[in-house]
């Protein structure tokens, strides 16, 4: 273990999943972890969280059982958020995905914590400088956000965020043995999720629009990608209530307006009556075992290629427009799809594989569902002859 010497105590604000989780990362890299939360009940799970996500850390690698155990006296729960932050180093919150819940919770830490404390959110959905405006130190202020069951983590400044805090949260995310990305700038979604939202959401308007069928979707992403699970398989491991909670709150915009009802009236029959996902034991498919891990499937179905190429769009041209928005290098981006999805290939190395002109000539074909505004700004980027220059003709 080779802990910073910046940080020695870690808050974590929440002892939801993502708290857990991460206090746990937390401990066994030999950091102190705090878990506060409002509710002793909330604080009474967490053991068994743990035991959950150790199990997982030690199968996969992470941690030696002995690690994992020596961890657990490095880890004390609290719901008096006083006594959680009056030595903590770093704060981590993971409270609920409300704006005004944000604000209030920052408003409180940086009111309640010493001064050199840095405070960071873990917010999946909302931007840095909506929370950061509420707190003195907004220097001491940035997004640190996790990936559950992935090595990825975001590093996002707001408006005052200063290098040194970037360059500690960077040092710290190294420390713990996970995967740092540092965005350029704020964006929604980061990275990760900015891509994978438009594949899934494509995968369902294949199936809506009666192009495919789920099976053959997910087939058509296996096949191609070398993957394990597919778009819908993907959906039930999130949750089919988390997805349709994103898009009924999903803030007006002209491109996800156009499908937003279709896609809620597709997920409303699951969500009515239970079946969301894995966790429930069904959702889209069947668990456990569910029929994409049967031998035979992937030799099963119709032809894939309208799936195959609609997906390669949408993961494509996503990447694409988070590069021409400079949110991140082409390099970056491919670094967080290649180890936050476990794939070998990312974007940007699978236009090169693809070449530019066949890429254009997918993206005027009937299997593009990409917006106008998009496609005219992916079309803009891919025109500039540095762009040429670093991908395949």
């Amino acid at each position: 273990m080779m802990t910073i010497p910046e940080i020695k105590t870690v808050c974590y604000v929440g002892a939801g999943t993502m708290g857990c989780a991460n206090s746990l990362v937390a401990a066994i890299s030999g950091y102190d972890a705090i878990i506060y939360d409002i509710a002793e009940e909330n604080l009474a799970l967490v053991p068994a969280k743990h035991a959950e996500f150790g199990a997982y850390l030690v199968a996969s690698g992470y941690c030696t059982a002995a690690e994992l155990a020596a961890a657990a006296a490095r880890v004390t729960c609290t719901s008096d958020l006083g006594e959680a932050t009056e030595n903590a180093d770093l704060v981590s919150e993971s409270v609920a995905e409300e704006l005004h819940v944000k604000r209030a919770v920052h408003r409180q830490l940086d009111q309640l914590c010493p001064s050199h404390t840095i405070l960071t959110t873990n917010t999946s959905s909302l931007l840095v400088s909506e929370i950061e405006d509420v707190v003195e130190r907004g220097d001491r202020f940035a997004a640190l956000h996790s990936h559950l069951r992935s090595p990825l983590v975001d590093i996002v400044g707001g408006p005052r965020s200063s290098s040194k805090t970037i360059d500690i949260l960077t040092r710290y995310v190294l420390s713990t043995k996970l995967v740092p990305l540092v965005l350029k700038k704020e964006s929604p979604g980061y990275v990760l999720n900015a891509l994978i939202g438009p594949v899934v959401t494509t995968a369902m308007m294949l199936v809506i629009e009666g192009v495919a069928c789920k099976e053959d979707v997910d087939r058509a992403w296996m096949l191609h990608r070398r993957a394990t699970v597919g778009p819908f398989g993907l959906m039930d491991q999130f949750g089919l209530n988390v997805v349709y909670d994103s898009w009924q709150y999903k803030a007006p915009d002209s491109a996800t307006d156009l499908v937003k009802a279709k896609i809620l009236r597709f997920l409303d029959d699951y969500v009515q009556r239970g079946a969301l996902g894995a966790k429930t034991g069904e959702g889209f498919y069947r668990y456990p075992n569910p029929a994409y891990e049967q031998a035979g499937f992937l030799e099963g179905g119709t032809e894939v290629a309208i799936p195959n190429y609609a997906l390669i769009l949408a993961l494509v041209g996503n990447a694409i427009l988070l590069a021409s928005n400079d949110v991140a290098d082409r390099d970056e981006i491919d670094r967080a799809w290649t180890v936050g999805m476990s794939q070998d290939t990312g974007p940007f190395r699978l236009l090169d594989d693809l070449g530019i002109g066949a890429f254009l000539e997918l993206l005027g074909s009937p299997a593009s569902l990409l917006p106008p505004a998009d496609v005219a700004q992916i079309r803009q980027y891919l025109s500039q002859p540095e762009q040429c220059e670093n991908v395949g003709g």
